[in-house]
């Protein structure tokens, strides 16, 4: 029988990054909740929407907020490979080259308008999120633990962008919408941010030893084989939809268990239910796919089809 693991801690800590992030993030309860589950399951967070939403606030908060070592980079489309990974510089004083590390050497990545940068720049992060290390001329350097890359982006039709590659964006766990605020929060954020910068009040409330710690914890809370086979069926529906032209991959089936996991701790529960999978199926898995042509024209949108495969494959029972 599986022991049921003591979610408390981890949902200790995250309650003090949640409590740290509102404040400067206020109105979007959902998409704080969904950069917080990410981080306890040891994904990549990306944030898409258009200009002045608060897209890089909510990166920079979270980030300040752990008490990580933090790096950001700014893409631009003169951005190079070595600049993200690193070089090897050639030393005259000891004849011979020396690794200088690049910006991707941190805890907590902030990559500002990802997609500004050429596919080229792009896709230097593809190993760094996979395996958590760089190649550089034939040399592998590990990277810190815990590692964290949060990227903006806006739109793909907006001036200067450049469209992520399709295996750059099955990297990232989940893609959240910040979307405009409320008008009462807008008020708010008017009254608050007017005067000085919110970012400047927030300390670290927790470090990279506890987020380990917290990303260990939440490897062991229970998944259920009928709901491994539930996020199988999931995936497997959004490969045979006529509306979908390229359809979830394997690595969305164990990233969408993996955020499964995460919020089942949250909730102060050791065990998954098949609400935590319905919550993130949008998130994890609708910014993998690419849309058929007859979708495209009907104006439905890779969300749109997701809801709609959960609403039809069957849901296990649960004892």
């Amino acid at each position: 029988m599986t022991s049921t693991p003591d979610t408390t801690a981890p949902l200790a800590a995250a309650a003090r990054v949640w409590n740290s992030v509102q404040t400067v993030i206020s109105g979007k309860p959902e998409t704080v909740q969904t950069a917080l589950t990410v981080l306890l399951a040891g994904g990549h967070l990306l944030v898409e929407d258009v200009p002045g939403v608060g897209k890089t606030m909510l990166a920079k908060s979270l980030a300040r907020s752990l008490g990580c070592s933090v790096r950001r980079i700014q893409f631009t489309p003169d951005l190079l490979p070595s600049d993200v990974v690193g070089v090897n510089v050639y030393n005259r004083d000891t004849h011979d080259f020396e690794f200088k590390p690049g910006a991707i050497f941190a805890n907590i990545v902030v990559g500002d308008e990802i997609n500004r940068a050429s596919p080229k720049t792009q896709s230097a992060l593809l190993e760094c999120m996979e395996e958590g290390q760089v190649t550089v001329d034939g040399s592998t350097y590990l990277l810190g633990q815990p590692f964290m890359v949060i990227a903006t982006q806006n739109p793909a039709e907006m001036e200067g962008t450049y469209p992520l590659p399709e295996a750059q964006r099955d990297r990232f766990m989940a893609c959240v919408s910040m979307g405009y605020p409320d008008r009462a929060s807008e008020v708010a954020m008017l009254e608050s941010h007017g005067a000085s910068d919110p970012l400047d009040d927030v300390t670290p409330v927790t470090d990279a030893t506890e987020v380990r710690e917290m990303i260990e914890a939440v490897r062991r809370v229970h998944v259920a084989p009928a709901l491994h086979a539930y996020v199988v069926d999931l995936v497997s529906a959004t490969r045979t939809s006529p509306r979908v032209r390229l359809g979830a991959s394997p690595r969305s089936a164990l990233h969408l268990v993996r955020a499964a996991r995460a919020s089942a701790a949250l909730a102060g529960r050791g065990y998954v239910l098949p609400d935590d999978v319905q919550r993130l199926a949008v998130p994890v898995l609708a910014h993998r796919l690419l849309l058929s042509t007859d979708a495209h024209l009907a104006r439905l949108t890779a969300a749109s089809v997701i809801a709609e495969t959960v609403e039809r494959v069957p849901v296990p029972a649960t004892s």
